[in-house]
């Protein structure tokens, strides 16, 4: 399926901006190849991840092309330093519209997660949200933390569970209604920043354009509690 396949966003000496669809593994598993080694073939290239995304999420991941920018990129993802945007949606509705999810993540079972009350593996993700039609509520998310399964622990939390996210409670959908929207750092004195909307789902619909140029144009002041 065309809808399948990785599409490389930018071209940089020292790295690239992918798209990873929904569906993709990030690594290769199960005798197939994952989007790091589907990208290596096509290009000719090693490429070295420094960070990465769940299965199920589409959006923007960038590779390395060489061992120092990925230590460079590396450090910059462990420290925090990267700034991400998320946007996912839901057909609950929320205990809260806007805040901030914080909480030690451990493992739960069927290979989900669970927030707890631990310092232990901290997680921090701000977000706000807005109703996008009747129904249906889209959720930006700022993670301050890159822990596994982050965002969907946090709107779980929330009692609104990603939209086909069924490992969380999700209602059934045609995808998992999460999506690495935007990424943005400094490289060698320079900010980057990239932006790329979703590209799989029915659900997104007309509506989403707008709250994405307003949500792009006019950063929110990010709540702290």
């Amino acid at each position: 399926m065309s809808s399948l396949i990785p599409t490389i966003e930018h071209t940089h000496p020292d790295f690239l901006v992918v798209y990873k669809p929904a569906g993709v593994h990030f690594h290769s598993q199960d005798g197939n190849a994952g989007l790091v080694a589907k990208l290596e073939a096509q290009l000719g290239e090693s490429l070295y991840p420094v960070h990465r995304l769940d299965t199920p999420t589409s959006g923007l991941v960038v590779l390395a092309r060489h061992p120092a920018a990925a230590a460079t990129l590396t450090e910059q993802f462990t420290a925090h330093q990267v700034e991400k945007r998320y946007l996912a949606l839901s057909t609950q509705k929320p205990k809260k519209k806007q805040g901030t999810i914080k909480g030690g993540m451990a493992k739960a079972r069927r290979g989900a997660w669970k927030l707890t009350q631990e310092r232990e593996n901290f997680a921090i993700t701000q977000f706000i949200s807005h109703s996008l039609r009747p129904g249906v509520r889209a959720f930006l998310l700022r993670p301050r933390s890159g822990r596994t399964h982050q965002i969907r622990v946090a709107l779980k939390s929330l009692g609104a569970p990603i939209l086909g996210d069924a490992l969380y409670g999700g209602d059934e959908a045609d995808r998992t209604y999460l999506h690495a929207w935007s990424l943005g750092f400094d490289w060698q004195g320079e900010w980057q920043q990239f932006w790329l909307s979703p590209r799989q789902g029915e659900v997104w619909g007309e509506e989403l354009a707008p709250l994405l140029s307003q949500w792009q144009s006019n950063d929110p002041d990010w709540p702290q509690n």
